[in-house]
């Protein structure tokens, strides 16, 4: 489970397991499976810790990532540049704020910690808390983009990103996909998206009659509203000059 997409091969051979089976007899025969290929150390619990392991670890980065996601709307409502925050806090040597973003995606961090919930509500208040800072997340950049929009009679709006991380192609819990579709829903303006990962829209765009999937380029030019979503390297590579006189809401940072 400890694997990066974009990096599953490396890891999946580099990392540490944990490893926890039914039997002393089920954990030795893991152990023995992964000695074939694992560089790392392999360390046996038994099956319950070993799955709260695999839970604790996303609960951990969800948490760290609402922390963040918080400090972004709290720094919106008193006019501080929340990047330039966590990069000045971060010169403590005991201090390491990730960056914020328009939610939390993928197939591990933003459901994982709902088991953790489930098995003990009462307790997992934090953990609880940040999931629902994380999932109210889009709806907060949703509501910044309409109020970009407002007074523009036929806006555009170019949406930068529908991965659920930069540099993949993987849309699986995806906050941008969530963002976009709710846009095209709301009937916001003509939406350009823009995903250089993938060859086509998903069945949950593409038959909206606002939605046009196309170049970088071209949504650039055509749009009143920049909306980043992912910071693919494609768009940190955006001249900034081609920004000039556009509405931006940058939601990783990279046009700071």
């Amino acid at each position: 489970e400890r694997v990066l997409p974009g990096k599953t091969m490396h890891e999946l051979v580099a990392n540490e397991r944990v490893v926890g089976g039914m039997s002393e007899a089920c954990s030795q025969m893991a152990v023995d499976f992964y000695g074939g290929f694992v560089q790392g150390q392999c360390v046996v619990t038994n099956a319950r810790t070993a799955e709260m392991c695999k839970l604790t670890e996303n609960a951990f980065r969800d948490v760290n990532i609402a922390f963040a996601n918080e400090l972004s709307v709290i720094c919106d409502e008193i006019d501080v540049s929340v990047w330039e925050l966590i990069k000045l806090a971060n010169y403590h040597p005991r201090v390491d704020i990730l960056q914020p973003g328009p939610g939390v995606g993928g197939h591990c961090i933003a459901v994982d910690p709902w088991f953790i919930v489930d098995s003990a509500p009462a307790s997992a208040k934090i953990i609880r808390l940040a999931r629902e800072i994380n999932d109210s997340k889009p709806h907060y950049v949703i509501s910044k983009v309409k109020n970009e929009i407002r007074g523009l009679k036929a806006p555009v709006v170019a949406c930068l990103g529908l991965a659920f991380k930069p540099n993949v192609d993987d849309l699986r819990e995806s906050p941008a996909l969530e963002i976009v579709k709710r846009l095209a829903e709301d009937k916001v303006g003509d939406l350009m998206i823009v995903e250089p990962n993938i060859q086509s829209l998903p069945l949950t765009l593409n038959h909206h009659a606002n939605v046009k999937f196309t170049g970088l380029n071209m949504a650039i030019a055509k749009a009143d509203v920049i909306l980043l979503l992912v910071d693919h390297k494609e768009f940190c590579q955006i001249d900034h000059a081609l920004l000039i006189g556009r509405k931006i809401i940058d939601t990783r940072g990279i046009f700071q």
